[in-house]
């Protein structure tokens, strides 16, 4: 109660503060961020040859001399409405590369692609999800193992079951191995695309040289963390042309052999990771599940749909390993940092050997122990080639041109303007009551698109109708 009365008194502060509305346009700006960042400072724009003034803003009469700016963060679970910023931003990204736009030629639509999903190997048996009344693991007289723990399961787990994912024997299960191949994920997808070139040319019967000379493979993929703790990969693959995107790759380039060519070349992948005696020598390679399924030519009507799989990429990347109780968004300090509540006891053993491996001079490059928050998985959440699409700074860059900003926007880019800009960091963060404002402003931003996209649907709907 002391803290709800606490809350109250600073929103209700804040609220008879004479800046009120100037800080509610701020944090409407924001989009309700959770975490802004505050600014101190000014920014000038003037004419570089007769030296007049143009624009000048500060900070000065700014509600507490800050402006506040978005936090940026992806996570859901850190700043909701800067990860659906995100999310767009990605949807955007792989969409242009799928249809073109933001400076790609919409022929990519009429090359060979696929949304492809690598997965890891077993590290060992564990729960799984069952439909249809089927049982986990069952094995008649399957016995024991020499932890003691049954290795069969005759259970049927839904979603929800706290079990999924959960090894049938810790003991029995292969952690080192685990976190190992969260290490070198990296470069497992390294060799995968290599692969790409060295098959592709082999089944058409052309030297790696030679096919280069002729096609260039694009992507774009996105990482996601499976019930058992383990990243799986989802990528967009595109096949163009040497030259990129505007150019078309040759007659004998399908999704049918990009496909074939995709499972052989993961197969393919194998990493001798040979470290100290006490871990041996592990082989580390792609699992065996793996899914290629072509994406739909222009105008037709088999296989995937374009925004669907945009917008599928895109739920995923605004997903750290916090947002299913499988790791933490933040690095530990060390083993008695790890929460014990919200995190299973897999998850906990996972993030245990990242820092037990941490330790180890012969595993130093890895960096485990930094890395222990994300079961030793070390990449980005979203990657691309360069050829790809457009970039996420391009993105921000039309959006802040298309909205306008209170330093200058609008202004024109011209080599005679000079721009003289002083910064500097303030702090971060919401207190209190102003976290209890922004949480309702971001709740009717939201809002007001859904109803903003529902009315819009209608419309296109009444307008195809007539």
């Amino acid at each position: 109660m002391r803290q709800l009365a606490e809350v109250d008194r600073d929103a209700i502060r804040i609220a008879q503060d004479p800046q009120f509305s100037r800080w509610v346009e701020q944090i409407t700006a924001t989009g309700g961020c959770a975490h802004p960042i505050h600014l101190t400072g000014s920014t000038t724009t003037r004419d570089g040859v007769t030296g007049e003034i143009l624009h000048h803003y500060d900070t000065t009469n700014e509600p507490g001399e800050r402006l506040l700016v978005r936090c940026r963060n992806r996570r859901a679970t850190v700043c909701a409405p800067c990860s659906r910023l995100h999310a767009g931003d990605t949807f955007h990204l792989v969409r242009a590369g799928l249809v073109g736009g933001k400076n790609v030629p919409t022929d990519v639509r009429e090359r060979p692609r696929l949304f492809i999903t690598l997965t890891a190997p077993s590290f060992g048996p564990v729960h799984r999800i069952t439909v249809d009344g089927a049982r986990c693991r069952p094995r008649r007289n399957a016995g024991r193992c020499e932890h003691g723990a049954p290795v069969s399961c005759p259970a049927v787990h839904d979603a929800a079951d706290p079990r999924i994912g959960q090894p049938l024997c810790p003991g029995c299960y292969d952690y080192p191995a685990h976190v190992l191949w969260h290490a070198h994920a990296g470069r497992l997808w390294k060799a995968f695309t290599d692969n790409l070139y060295n098959h592709l040319a082999a089944r058409t019967g052309r030297t790696r040289t030679g096919l280069r000379r002729t096609v260039r493979i694009s992507y774009a993929k996105v990482a996601e963390y499976q019930k058992r703790a383990a990243v799986h990969v989802h990528a967009v693959v595109r096949l163009d042309g040497a030259r990129g995107p505007g150019d078309p790759p040759p007659a004998w380039a399908s999704a049918e052999v990009l496909a074939a060519v995709v499972r052989t070349a993961a197969a393919a992948v194998h990493l001798r990771a040979g470290y100290s005696r006490a871990l041996g020598e592990h082989d580390l390679s792609w699992g065996a599940e793996l899914d290629a399924r072509p994406l739909r030519a222009f105008g037709g009507r088999e296989g995937l749909a374009d925004d669907a799989v945009a917008a599928y990429v895109a739920k995923y990347v605004t997903k750290g390993a916090a947002d299913t109780a499988i790791g933490l968004d933040h690095p530990i300090t060390g083993p008695d940092d790890i929460p014990t509540g919200r995190l299973s006891a897999h998850v906990r053993t996972l993030i245990q050997t990242c820092w037990r491996l941490g330790g180890l001079p012969e595993l130093e490059l890895l960096r485990l122990r930094a890395w222990a928050h994300t079961l030793g998985y070390r990449g980005h959440i979203l990657t691309k080639s360069r050829a790809y699409s457009t970039t996420y700074t391009a993105l921000r860059a039309e959006r802040a041109e298309y909205q306008g900003i209170a330093t200058g926007a609008g202004l024109p880019d011209a080599p005679d303007i000079v721009t003289d800009a002083h910064w500097r960091y303030a702090g971060s963060g919401h207190t209190p009551g102003a976290a209890l404002v922004a949480a309702g402003i971001a709740d009717d931003l939201l809002r007001n698109r859904e109803v903003a996209r529902v009315a819009l649907a209608e419309r296109r709907a009444d307008e195809t109708a007539s």
